[in-house]
């Protein structure tokens, strides 16, 4: 069919009281800030959603959301209203004070942590990896913990699968990527994968940063980019503090470049754009 004849279908109308609903259902859970005059964004991104399940509108859908009692559909809702843009190295600032900065510094330790909170589709953590990778040698890159974590049970499966679309490695080193991915053929040919021995190195797991994380292991790094730009301040700074407790003493937290901690109450101090580090606790 020419695309001139494709049937336009056009986005989900979303009352008043519906989008309140939807409001305080990701408030709520995920901590999703949804400000008034975004009823058209949200008609649009759930209108996929929406269509798949055969239902005709907006309130037929959130029915089916309250009376799933799994909870599958309200994390599915969630997945439909966040972006999951991200891409390897991406604001690459922080990848270079991760090899120049970070790992000299932890370079005694016995273990080293490093947890990718909001990880998406885990284009975060395998960066981390790969970085790893080239400035450790094997015994050293042994000794490292990398959790992923992410609220999408759908962006989890992209990730641990490992699998990308081969133009996607256009922005990674030739080296990299013949050392870290294998090429698809016959189906699979124009995507790549993750090499097993380098995703089985990479821990993933789902995570709701709103739900209680104290179960989590204290990190040397915790790299939470991108993410709080969907909280307001007082759901910000909540999480600012939770993650300063998941730091050990002298541990950094990464964040966006278009995310700031000004005005907030913390224990971490500045180092530099989009980086702040917890105090070692040491005198002197």
């Amino acid at each position: 069919m020419p695309p001139e004849t494709l049937p336009v279908i056009a986005a989900q109308t979303v009352q008043p009281g519906e989008f309140k609903k939807i409001q305080s259902l990701t408030y709520e859970v995920a901590g999703i800030d949804l400000r008034e005059g975004k009823e058209a964004l949200v008609g649009a991104r759930l209108n996929k959603r929406i269509r798949e399940l055969g239902l005709k509108d907006v309130s037929s859908y959130l029915s089916l959301v309250e009376a799933d009692r799994t909870g599958v559909e309200l994390i599915a809702l969630i997945d439909a209203l966040t972006t999951n843009f991200t891409s390897f190295l991406r604001e690459p600032q922080h990848f270079e004070f991760l090899r120049s900065v970070i790992l000299p510094a932890l370079s005694a330790r016995a273990t080293m942590r490093i947890w990718s909170a909001g990880c998406s589709t885990g284009e975060e953590p395998y960066s981390i990896l790969f970085h790893l990778a080239q400035a450790l040698g094997e015994k050293q890159l042994k000794e490292v913990e990398i959790l992923a974590t992410d609220i999408s049970t759908r962006a989890l499966s992209v990730a641990s699968s490992g699998i990308y679309a081969a133009s996607r490695m256009k922005e990674l080193p030739e080296a990299w990527r013949k050392r870290f991915f294998q090429r698809g053929v016959g189906e699979q040919e124009g995507m790549v994968r993750v090499r097993e021995e380098w995703r089985s190195r990479i821990h993933f797991r789902r995570l709701n940063l709103m739900e209680d994380f104290s179960s989590v292991a204290v990190a040397n790094v915790i790299f939470c980019r991108n993410v709080m730009i969907y909280f307001d301040k007082p759901t910000q700074q909540k999480l600012v503090r939770r993650f300063a407790e998941r730091l050990e003493p002298g541990g950094w937290l990464l964040i966006g470049h278009s995310e700031g901690l000004m005005g907030m109450e913390h224990d971490l101090s500045y180092v530099m754009p989009a980086v702040y580090r917890k105090a070692s606790g040491r005198k002197g």
